[in-house]
């Protein structure tokens, strides 16, 4: 009986030492920047699991998760003045041109727009070309329901579509948010995107306001904030990482910063009173993401200076005030009230000293990634700072349910 015990144990003990061993594996296998992941399922790795990726890593390969980017931006025999130029365009797959500017430029993230989704099966054609690019970025798209909805407005797809956010809010009902996250986030999934770049968390309080409207859950700041949370739950459980938008508020605006130079006027303390009791919800919850306006502030900032290029609205008070620890994004890095102000190059480097973590869609991306990567070898950018944002990045990436 006794050797049929021992013999048993030493069974378990071989069994245990296995499956540590696979586990071992899982967690340390990959391309040097991700851990081994399959289609259905992710195990997240140690903490300390972010520190060793960060020192295999060289400086390049860091800068290069600090920027998230449309396909046509590693294409340079691509011009464009307009966004219908980009539509005309069409970039439906990852071309050669693609590929060889990717080579030395790695990238953490590429986001599609409608032009570059055509149906189904051309869906799902692309997704794994964009994931075998260096960098293994992750699949990212603007899909908020309403409006602002890349595949639901797309007349191929056959998937749930919402009149708008603000339709939502007016149910007064938290759960209908969630529904409205869960059925995006679930076909997201399905197709094979990891981010969302949703909810919109803007408090629409001005009826002039040209870009938000809709989009925004309601111009009640107590109605907005469990729509915005439930979004994101409805997200999170079909396995897709939320970001909310715009910070610090573009709900009360009147231009478009896509165009030019938009600002709100508003104090901190009227935005804490309304726009931050939104984001303020967010940050409680978890989120992991939250996109800068470019809107100015002067009022806070004592300057025009758009908010995603200021250290007082992002340092100060997203990090320090409202103690914000995860993922700060810009918004599109291509729009006219960045554009028109710097090039790629400042854009890319003042943002980063800013302090954004991602550099979403710069108008140039090589002339971006470039400029941060002369500015940490000449120590206006230390590589400590790079390292922060990384870290970051990497927290979200390795704690993916994929």
């Amino acid at each position: 009986m006794k050797a049929k015990l021992f013999t048993l144990l030493a069974a378990l003990r071989e069994m245990k030492k296995n499956i540590l061993w696979m586990l071992t594996a899982i967690l340390t296998c990959g391309l040097g920047l991700t851990s081994c992941k399959n289609e259905n399922n992710y195990v997240a790795p140690p903490a300390d699991e972010v520190e060793v990726l960060l020192q295999k890593m060289t400086l390049r390969e860091k800068v290069g998760q600090m920027f998230y980017i449309r396909l046509e931006s590693l294409d340079p025999s691509i011009e464009w003045t307009t966004y219908d130029d980009l539509a005309n365009i069409k970039i439906l797959e990852v071309t050669e041109n693609i590929k060889r500017t990717n080579e030395n430029y790695p990238v953490g993230g590429i986001i599609l727009y409608a032009w570059n989704i055509e149906d189904e099966a051309q869906l799902s054609r692309i997704i794994p070309q964009v994931r075998a690019l260096n960098g293994s970025p992750l699949l990212c798209i603007d899909e908020e329901g309403g409006r602002v909805s890349r595949i639901a407005n797309n007349p191929n797809f056959s998937v749930k579509k919402y009149e708008s956010m603000a339709s939502i809010g007016a149910t007064g009902d938290p759960q209908n948010a969630y529904e409205c996250g869960n059925t995006i986030g679930t076909y997201l999934k399905r197709y094979g995107f990891d981010i969302d770049f949703a909810p919109v968390a803007d408090v629409n309080t001005n009826p002039e306001n040209i870009v938000i409207g809709a989009r925004a859950f309601s111009d009640d700041p107590a109605v907005a904030a469990p729509m915005v949370t439930s979004y994101l739950q409805g997200l999170k459980d079909a396995g897709i990482t939320g970001c909310i938008k715009h910070f610090p508020g573009h709900g009360d605006t009147t231009a478009d910063t896509h165009t030019g130079y938009a600002q709100s006027l508003k104090t901190w303390d009227e935005m804490k009173a309304c726009e931050m009791v939104t984001f303020k919800a967010g940050i409680q919850w978890g989120c992991q993401m939250i996109m800068t306006a470019h809107i100015g502030a002067p009022n806070v900032t004592g300057s025009d200076i758009p908010s995603t290029m200021s250290p007082i609205v992002l340092k100060d008070k997203l990090r320090g005030e409202l103690g914000y620890q995860n993922i700060i994004i810009t918004d599109g890095m291509e729009m006219g009230a960045i554009t028109q102000q710097y090039t790629s190059a400042e854009a890319a480097v003042g943002s980063i000293q800013a302090g954004v973590d991602i550099v979403l869609g710069p108008r140039y991306f090589t002339e971006a990634f470039d400029a941060v990567m002369k500015a940490v070898n000449d120590g206006t950018i230390s590589e400590e700072r790079i390292n922060q944002s990384v870290r970051r990045i990497l927290k979200l990436r390795l704690g993916m349910k994929r």
